[in-house]
């Protein structure tokens, strides 16, 4: 049973503390022999945790943390048994401050907002070529995310021996987007160099080829992979729950399960012309409650865009990335 429209992979439905879960008193103690940890897979309400000894430790919530998420990338503290041991469980006692924070919602007019991951430093957006087709709508979606949520995007096109990537590169060239191209049994250089010592998380549709570029990156993970629906063209569902994997040229991998809903409700229009600094130095000129868009009649954008001074192109592509946080453009 799911609520608010959560699902099986949103942590939150398993974050409900009892009644009556309140410290009794205000005194806090102290965790200063704490161990650090990194979050890198939740099952159920179990968090699988790796400190900085390399000991993979299981813990759970502490009930002092309440409704405090915990997701895949935190950075926390563990006290109790932190040797790893089998049956033993540790208890998280605190979060360390986020430097990202990756949100969705379950429709762009859902208030309620889902953390995918923390601190990733680089969104990779992995889209096939072909088998399944291109999904411009899931790209802009992420690519909308991205620059609220103050992520490096990279475009990762997979499936090159099928299908060439011109047209859809031609799409995202006037953002400026970093991309790499991958073919089957290629050579994944080129990536490995865009994800050494970044914190990355990988997003796309079911069937694109993220855990395939995982298992190929980090030969052993044996992360799911699966083909893809010949009546629907759709990928299957196959990766389960999100999975941070340590890379061994440095840096970490973050495996996400195929996107079925990625909403946008919220992300602030007002923030997301501040991520294109080239144009929103013009927008001091717009008349007051003016939202960029499009249709509005005296956007200052406009203006500068015919004398000369903003790229079309570049207005046009942030007002098609403005203009999906409230369509109905199928991703």
């Amino acid at each position: 049973m799911t609520h608010r429209g959560y699902d099986e992979h949103d942590y939150e439905r398993y974050e409900r503390p009892g009644r009556r879960t309140r410290p009794r008193t205000k005194e806090r103690p102290s965790y200063d022999d704490a161990v650090l940890a990194l979050v890198v897979t939740i099952d159920r309400g179990r968090y699988t945790c790796l400190t900085g000894e390399d000991t993979t430790v299981i813990a759970v919530k502490s009930r002092s943390l309440g409704r405090t998420g915990v997701v895949v990338g935190d950075r926390v503290r563990l006290v109790g048994d932190v040797t790893g041991a089998e049956g033993t469980l540790a208890r998280i006692v605190e979060v360390d401050e986020r430097r990202t924070v990756l949100r969705r919602t379950a429709d762009d007019d859902d208030p309620y907002e889902r953390v995918v991951v923390a601190n990733a430093d680089q969104l990779v957006i992995v889209s096939s070529l072909a088998d399944p087709p291109p999904r411009t709508g899931l790209i802009d979606r992420a690519l909308t995310a991205a620059y609220d949520a103050d992520i490096v995007p990279l475009l990762c096109l997979t499936k090159a021996d099928l299908a060439e990537p011109d047209d859809l590169l031609a799409v995202y060239r006037p953002l400026g987007v970093e991309h790499v191209v991958t073919r089957l049994g290629g050579d994944l250089q080129p990536l490995r160099e865009r994800l050494r010592d970044r914190m990355s998380v990988l997003l796309g549709h079911s069937g694109v080829g993220k855990s395939t570029l995982v298992n190929a990156l980090v030969p052993g993970t044996e992360r799911s992979t699966g083909d893809v629906n010949v009546v629907t063209g759709r990928g299957r569902h196959t990766s389960t729950s999100v999975y941070a994997v340590e890379l061994p040229f440095g840096g970490w991998a973050i495996d996400t399960p195929g996107i079925r809903s990625f909403g946008l409700g919220h992300v602030d229009p007002d923030h997301l012309i501040g991520t294109f600094a080239d144009l929103a130095q013009y927008t001091e000129d717009c008349p007051r409650g003016c939202t960029h868009g499009g249709d509005e009649p005296e956007c200052a954008l406009d203006d500068a865009v015919a004398a000369g001074r903003a790229d079309r192109l570049r207005l046009e592509s942030f007002r098609r990335l403005l203009a999906i946080r409230t369509s109905a453009v199928p991703y």
